[in-house]
Order: structure tokens, then sequence, then C-alpha cells
């Protein structure tokens, strides 16, 4: 289905704010055949590599994450935003497309050596998703792939991830 899934993908124009075009995923997600499809080509990247945790990033990245570490027979691991976790939190805050934000996982979420699979509906300019690695690494995991439903390729995330094992299932340039 790969590059058909776009059909299932929303734009909406000026959202979180003006001159941003949001590509929506909650269409796609309305469609049986098409999550069937997406969790198919996303589990596909992993099934081999041993995974022993999925993270998922807030709060779209939980929604396929889930999906992943049930299929894998992983633990599955949140990442949120600021106040969210109840337990105790290792925090970053990092830059990405329209100003900066902070992301928290559990101290206690992933041991030393624990291999990692962390995924998110979008890679823009990879700031969050750079920064969701460098908390997975410092609590002693290691991020085995970093897997997303959306590349928007014109905004380079990529190379700031270019020591990852990056697979996105629909890309988008800056026409579209």
């Amino acid at each position: 289905m790969g590059q058909d899934l776009k059909k299932y993908i929303r734009n909406v124009k000026d959202f979180p704010k003006k001159g941003i075009l949001f590509k929506d995923i909650t269409t796609l997600l309305k469609e049986p055949d098409a999550i069937n499809a997406a969790l198919k080509q996303l589990y596909g990247f992993a099934k081999d590599l041993k995974i022993s945790k999925v993270v998922g990033v807030e709060s779209r990245g939980f929604i396929f994450g889930a999906m992943l570490a049930e299929k894998l027979n992983a633990g599955f691991i949140l990442i949120r935003k600021p106040g969210k976790l109840p337990a105790e939190t290792e925090s970053i805050t990092y830059a990405l497309e329209y100003g900066t934000d902070t992301i928290q996982i559990h101290k206690d979420a992933i041991e030393l050596g624990e291999r990692v699979l962390l995924h998110d509906d979008l890679l823009a300019t990879g700031g969050t998703a750079k920064a969701a690695a460098n908390l997975i690494e410092k609590l002693g995991g290691e991020v085995v792939q970093i897997s997303f439903v959306i590349e928007l390729t014109a905004l380079k995330g990529r190379e700031q991830l270019k020591n990852y094992d990056v697979r996105s299932l629909v890309k988008y340039d800056d026409k579209e």
C-alpha cells in the first residue's frame, strides 16, 4: 500500500499555527484497511530486530506504537509532555519546526542494553525524534530503529537521525 496511504491523510492548513500545512492521520485511522496496511508495513520493518521495548511519542505515536509493541511481543513506553507522567522522569528540551518543546520519559522505563524501537507519526525537522532517542540512550537503551507513518522530506529530518535506521511509510516533498 505504501504511497497509497496518502489518500487517507488529510492536509490541514495553518495548524498548529499559521504557515504550517499539517498532515493529519486521524482520517487514516478511521479506515480499518488503512490501519492494517500501515501496521503491517511498520511491523515488517522491525519484526527481525529483537525489540524489547517500543517507545511512542505523545500523542499520535502512541497509536501505532502500542500496536507494534503487541505484535513484537515487546513492552510499550510513553514519551510525554511535562507533567503527564506520574513517577520520576528524565526530561529534554529541544527545537522543533515551530518553536521549542520539552518531553519526558519515566526514569525506570528502559533497562541498560534493551533494544528499542522508537515510533512517532511524523518526521519533520527531526527534533522530536532526536530528543526522544537521546532520552532512550540516556537511560541505557539502544535505539535500533525509528519509524514514522509520514516523512516530510523537504525538512530534512533524516539528517538529524543519520546514525539511526529510519523508516517511514509515506513521504511528502515540499509541494504536497
